[in-house]
């Protein structure tokens, strides 16, 4: 049977990595979205390294836990850790967006295996989320629901109808995980459509909640092993992130929300991720 783990992971190496990897595709593609695909990086290490039960060999598999990346324009993380995986050769990161690439520029279930949901209208991942989760429950299954969501699309009122919905089933096997980079395309979500006090929103009703540093690797296994909780509520981790973490001239820029890099931009930030 597939595990979720893997043996003598270094993680804190391999979101470097992945991040090299963000960097030079979307510098291939000439588009894409770094800002928010470097903030995620460790919440997409953590999860498929340590808790997702699935099968790069098998996506299909019936016991898999589902993940739905609600933020759909950071794809180009979700495909640097799916190749390295092993879901697909990792030589095919630098067709992200060519015509014909099972890479879209967001996420697409017929393209690719391994997809759940195809995203990128922003606010309906953890909708479906609940629908997957509340399916589960009726079958009497033991896998688990987990959805990304960037903070950005909190403020489509979608969300907030699956929020309200999700502790009426009881869905204790829903985990939704917060991107708060707290940057938009707009600018600032604080400064844009404020959703905070947001904890104290999400425990009003009624799920469980937990803040943490997005990008503290232990931080993210000791909330997502809190969260594997048979308690009766749906799990929301708020992981406070940096938006273009790990590239100084992209951290808390939103400039770079959707803007690829040229080559002399891309060489200056692949050496600041190697060397930070």
């Amino acid at each position: 049977m597939p595990t979720s783990t893997l043996p003598d992971v270094d993680l804190k190496s391999l979101a470097r990595d992945i991040r090299v990897d963000i960097i030079r595709m979307i510098e291939a593609a000439g588009n894409g979205h770094p800002g928010g695909s470097l903030s995620v990086v460790e919440i997409l290490a953590v999860l498929y390294w340590k808790f997702l039960k699935h099968d790069p060999k098998n996506p299909a598999w019936t016991e898999r836990d589902r993940f739905i990346l609600s933020k759909g324009h950071a794809c180009p993380a979700l495909y640097a850790v799916m190749a390295r995986r092993g879901y697909f050769p990792q030589s095919e990161l630098l067709s992200l967006r060519k015509l014909g690439s099972p890479l879209q520029g967001h996420p697409d279930r017929l393209r690719l295996p391994g997809i759940e949901f195809s995203t990128g209208s922003l606010g309906q991942g953890l909708s479906v989320g609940v629908g997957m989760a509340l399916a589960a429950k009726m079958d009497k299954k033991g896998w688990k629901t987990y959805v990304v969501l960037g903070d950005g699309e909190m403020q489509e009122g979608q969300c907030w109808e699956a929020f309200m919905s999700a502790p009426k089933w009881k869905l204790d096997n829903l985990v939704m995980i917060l991107d708060h980079n707290n940057g938009q395309i707009d600018g600032p979500v604080d400064q844009v459509m404020n959703i905070e006090p947001l904890t104290d929103k999400l425990r009003a009703f009624n799920w469980e909640v937990q803040s943490i540093d997005g990008h503290d690797l232990a931080a993210l296994e000791k909330a997502l092993e809190r969260a594997q909780k048979a308690d009766g509520k749906p799990h929301a981790i708020i992981a406070k992130t940096i938006k273009g973490k790990g590239v100084s001239f992209m951290e808390n820029n939103v400039a770079w929300h959707g803007n690829a890099p040229k080559k002399e931009d891309a060489d200056k930030a692949v050496k600041e991720i190697l060397n930070g």
